[in-house]
């Protein structure tokens, strides 16, 4: 283990994230909203400790190794919470530093689950601070950071590797890690532009347009109202949101591929796009058929137009509200939970298990059937015309059983505090999928304020897990990790 080159990057990391304390310290200065000592603080001390951790080690110019990329994603997304909750503490904002802490992982994972009461009272500079966080952690800073650290001398590929897992982490776009991550951002960048002008244009606010187009193409969810997307009822603003969610939930390789073939036949021809349209379009039409017979709403067009709203939101796991979906019949509740857990590509600012994931394992199940009707056939896995790999199918699997374990634990744990079944797994699900909000306590019509502290606590190590995919994380936890 590198710990001179870790710590050199962990220092000019938190040196490249005190910069995006700038925006709402300005906005503050400028609206004088009461929370320019907050920022002020917050930047300088983020600031100094960069310094203080690069200096010692400036001169270090070794190459990174991929374990040290596993080291620095995992301690880097968990201080970055640390310092990234400053300004809620010092603008008084939060009660306890779980709560800041909470706030502050929320935002970064883009899971859009608040300890926040009041947001539309909120200081216009704390909640541009939200919309950053989400904005930052919709692409990961760390990917950021890869398209210019070689500048400085660091190598990205390792880094790359380690802050964007899944069973197809090791394509790369273009031949240098650094170009690559320079596309992306380039595509998410644009997609956030596009998304603010429409949102504007629609009947948005500047300010509150430019905060969505953070939040939706990063699927975050976070709002800068209390009544959340239901505060603008607006079937057109609804629209636009479904649309930069659904390109946000998309792998970003399919959209740079189709920017550079410019052939939108590049989308069908993935399998993984294809079923998550199917999953996508069976939800909302079901569900909204479901409203409509159960009297929800008057008629099924109008069941329709929320039933879509949800079913997007979920299934790229932003968690926007444009309806109370707790009051609707339990059975929708659930089952909007459970799209959750198995929507969004791989490749995308999405949390969940993945669709990839879910493909794989149902063609592994149904080849499985037919062995035992053909024991002597030769029966190969293929996705998209290609045969998987073994050892993708046990990565596959492992992770699948780890999630699940992960979320089994983690929801018992929480009960165990004395919160009532329904809300304590419904918050580790709304928490381990990066979705927001669950049901229960903490279903759309509340939040996760009334938690106790050490389900905040359980609750932001939830998020992080499933940000990064669990092995990046559980890696580091390994004893044998650690060893020479």
């Amino acid at each position: 283990m590198q710990f001179t080159v870790i710590q050199r990057i962990m220092g000019l990391l938190l040196m490249l994230f005190s910069i995006t304390m700038l925006p709402p310290l300005l906005l503050a200065w400028f609206r004088y909203d009461g929370t320019i000592e907050a920022f002020l603080w917050s930047y300088g001390i983020t600031l100094v400790s960069g310094l203080l951790l690069w200096l010692p080690v400036r001169a270090v110019k070794k190459e990174l190794r991929l374990r040290d990329g596993f080291v620095i994603v995992s301690l880097f997304w968990a201080l970055l919470a640390l310092f990234g909750a400053l300004p809620f503490m010092f603008a008084h904002d939060t009660a306890t530093f779980a709560d800041a802490y909470f706030e502050t992982m929320s935002g970064l994972t883009t899971t859009g689950s608040t300890v926040l009461v009041g947001l539309d009272q909120l200081p216009i500079s704390i909640n541009l601070w939200r919309g950053i966080l989400q904005f930052l952690g919709g692409m990961g800073i760390v990917v950021l950071a890869v398209a210019i650290l070689p500048m400085l001398g660091v190598g990205g590929m390792q880094l790359y590797k380690a802050e964007t897992p899944g069973p197809m982490k090791d394509s790369k776009l273009t031949p240098r890690i650094k170009e690559t991550a320079k596309a992306l951002w380039y595509i998410y960048v644009g997609l956030v532009v596009l998304c603010a002008a429409a949102l504007w244009l629609a009947g948005m606010t500047p300010f509150d347009a430019i905060f969505h187009s953070f939040t939706a193409v990063a699927t975050g969810g976070f709002s800068t109202h209390d009544a959340g997307i239901v505060y603008f009822n607006s079937a057109t603003i609804e629209m636009i949101l479904v649309l930069f969610m659904l390109l946000g939930g998309i792998n970003f390789a399919l959209h740079f591929l189709v920017l550079r073939g410019r052939d939108v036949r590049v989308y069908w021809q993935d399998s993984e796009f294809r079923v998550f349209v199917y999953i996508l379009v069976a939800a909302s039409v079901a569900i909204a058929a479901w409203l409509t017979w159960s009297h929800t709403y008057p008629d099924f067009w109008q069941s329709l137009r929320y039933s879509v709203f949800q079913v997007v939101s979920m299934a790229t796991t932003t968690g926007y509200i444009s309806a109370d979906f707790g009051a609707w019949p339990p059975v929708l509740g659930a089952l909007l939970i459970i799209i959750s857990f198995c929507s969004g590509s791989a490749g995308s600012t999405s949390g969940g298990i993945k669709i990839v994931r879910i493909v794989l394992l149902f063609k592994q199940t149904l080849c499985e059937i037919r062995r035992l009707m053909h024991p002597s056939a030769v029966i190969p896995l293929k996705l998209s015309g290609k045969v998987v790999p073994e050892r993708t199918m046990a990565a596959v699997s492992a992770f699948f059983a780890a999630y699940l374990a992960s979320f089994a634990l983690i929801g018992l744990a929480i009960a165990a505090q004395g919160v009532d079944l329904i809300t304590a797994f419904s918050a580790t699900a709304a928490a381990i999928n990066n979705v927001g909000p669950g049901l229960g306590a903490v279903g759309p019509a509340t939040n996760f304020a009334e938690m106790p502290q050490a389900a905040k606590w359980m609750l932001s190590f939830a998020m992080l897990l499933g940000r990064l995919e669990l092995f990046t994380l559980f890696v580091v936890l390994t004893p044998a990790f650690w060893r020479k």
